[in-house]
């Protein structure tokens, strides 16, 4: 197989629910074995499921650090998924990374909120003391090191999503480019047969849970055709959906990278 001659280390960041410390369900399915065949050096996160923003970030820091010492290069390319792309970009605004990261490709990320956390976030039920307590008994048994379902759905609102924009800028040494998907209809992934009609009345076409008004942010922006939805993309099911073998998007995206000199 041809080799892709990427220039820096890949490093995925996986989104809300998902886990790629070892042991776990490979959320990311055949996707690290096929950037691997083509010659890439491919590092996990190992951000928390429900980790806050703040919280993965540090993770990610680390992880990151860590990943530039081993490989020996200056810098790494984040492809991050939902979620991932928030605690990505928190990373680099925050730990001022732009020396680090060479290129954020985010896919199906809520840079501008999505709605069913808005739509959980006004359940008044979702802030009694019970409910926060027994989340934080939830989160212990995801296994993750620092749980805060309760602040991770309230930093994605539409309204919390809009305050993070304004003040988590753009680093100019780092490229970005914002990737998504949409269902045809809500028959496309039944696993999220409701959360696509509820996003589609309010916002529009979606992937089953961001929709694409959200998904798309800055100037780089694209979409990934073939109904795929928002866990379809990550390969969980690892088949063939409408045609398209999931990982060989991973491969055109690296592919772009490299041709860019990332």
């Amino acid at each position: 197989m041809d080799n892709i001659p990427l220039r820096y280390p890949v490093v995925l960041v996986h989104g809300i629910y998902a886990h790629d410390r070892k042991g776990r369900l490979k959320f990311w399915g055949r996707i690290p074995e096929t950037l691997t065949e083509k010659g890439i050096q491919v590092f996990f996160g190992n951000t928390d499921a429900w980790g806050d923003v703040e919280s993965n970030a540090a993770v990610l820091k680390k992880t990151i650090e860590r990943t530039i010492v081993e490989t020996k290069k200056e810098k790494v390319n984040i492809i991050a998924h939902s979620k991932g792309g928030i605690d990505s970009r928190f990373l680099i605004w925050k730990y001022q990374f732009g020396g680090k990261v060479a290129s954020l490709t985010t896919i199906c990320t809520p840079h501008h909120g999505a709605d069913l956390a808005g739509l959980i976030d006004k359940q008044k039920i979702v802030h009694t003391r019970l409910s926060r307590k027994a989340l934080k008994v939830f989160d212990r048994l995801c296994g993750d090191a620092n749980p805060d379902l309760y602040n991770v759905t309230r930093q994605l609102t539409a309204e919390n999503m809009e305050a993070f924009n304004q003040k988590v800028q753009i680093d100019s040494g780092v490229y970005y480019q914002s990737l998504y998907t949409t269902m045809k209809n809500a028959f496309d992934d039944w696993m999220f047969y409701y959360p696509y009609i509820y996003t589609k009345i309010i916002s529009g076409d979606n992937d089953g849970i961001v929709s694409e008004r959200s998904a798309k942010w800055g100037k780089n922006t694209g979409k990934i055709s073939g109904g795929i939805s928002h866990a379809e993309i990550l390969d969980i099911k690892q088949k063939t959906i409408s045609g398209i073998r999931i990982p060989d998007i991973y491969v055109d995206i690296v592919r772009d990278l490299a041709g860019k000199g990332y």
